[in-house]
């Protein structure tokens, strides 16, 4: 009885290396990640090694279309390979790329505020921040005219209700929001002394700390809320801080429309019910 010869057939080497280098970007991404959200090195190399990973990614891209080529040709095997090779790539750079078209569209500013102004002031978080961040200082009358054009809705929230009900609000909100308090100093009318809130907010995936300070200030009809929110790093924020800034804000309002839970008025006890005639007596009449 004859044999079967069965012929192995080859794998295009552009497939393998593509999803080797695919699975190298992925797990040198995920510790980037791990490394900037832990703050276990400086922010500069952990991003440096993200950018790294990304760049692995692109390549591994490239290599599966050239694989997809070899394999139309050459009739090779490796199809598996370069698709695994294809979708880890494409799942690694589809948040950046979604990022950099953003960043096309949005001014390069990292500063932004309800009072360009008077803008409140990082006053403790000032001390905490590191030397290679941005500075902590207003970015001045060009940013505030960049920030107009862009973001026409960022303005400071004036409300009808006292400066100290505005503050605890505000208090409410962050502390829901989970943000570190750096610093708190409520209003005094005595004064009078603005009510002052300094937090460290991080972003969702990579944990980026950015900083937010909201203030206080009583008016004649209420209390008028500025705040304000700053990247420590980087030029341009992709529209983080006023998309925080605009949440903040809805949510303070939000807070301050709902009504205090009212305590339940004390139901007088109920009547006790009539004790029965005992047997053997008649009652009057």
């Amino acid at each position: 009885m004859a044999r079967r010869r069965i012929s192995e057939q080859p794998t295009s080497r552009l497939a393998i290396w593509s999803r080797r280098i695919a699975l190298f970007a992925l797990v040198a991404t995920v510790i980037a990640i791990i490394v900037v959200r832990s703050g276990a090195l400086e922010i500069v190399p952990a991003l440096s090694t993200l950018g790294g990973a990304l760049a692995l990614a692109v390549i591994a891209i490239l290599l599966a279309f050239g694989a997809a080529v070899s394999i139309w040709k050459d009739g090779v095997g490796g199809i598996g390979e370069s698709v695994t090779g294809l979708l880890i790539g494409l799942a690694l750079i589809a948040y950046p790329l979604y990022v950099g078209i953003k960043a096309y569209k949005l001014p390069a500013i990292y500063d932004i505020t309800t009072d360009p102004i008077d803008p409140p002031r990082f006053d403790a978080i000032a001390r905490l921040r590191p030397r290679d961040a941005n500075p902590v200082a207003y970015a001045g009358l060009y940013t505030a005219e960049q920030q107009r054009i862009a973001y026409s809705d960022i303005e400071p929230d004036i409300t009808n209700v006292s400066a100290q009900e505005a503050y605890d609000a505000a208090m409410k909100v962050i502390t829901k929001r989970k943000w570190h308090v750096v610093d708190a100093r409520p209003p005094q009318g005595t004064a009078p002394r603005d009510g002052l809130i300094e937090a460290i907010a991080r972003t969702p995936i990579l944990g980026f700390r950015d900083d937010v300070a909201v203030r206080v200030r009583a008016t004649q009809e209420g209390a008028r809320i500025d705040v304000r929110s700053a990247s420590r790093y980087g030029r341009h924020d992709l529209g983080t801080n006023a998309a925080r800034v605009r949440a903040l804000i809805e949510d303070i309002d939000d807070m301050l429309a709902t009504p205090a839970k009212e305590k339940p008025e004390k139901q007088p006890p109920a009547p006790k019910p009539a004790q029965p005639a005992v047997k053997g007596t008649s009652a009057k009449r």
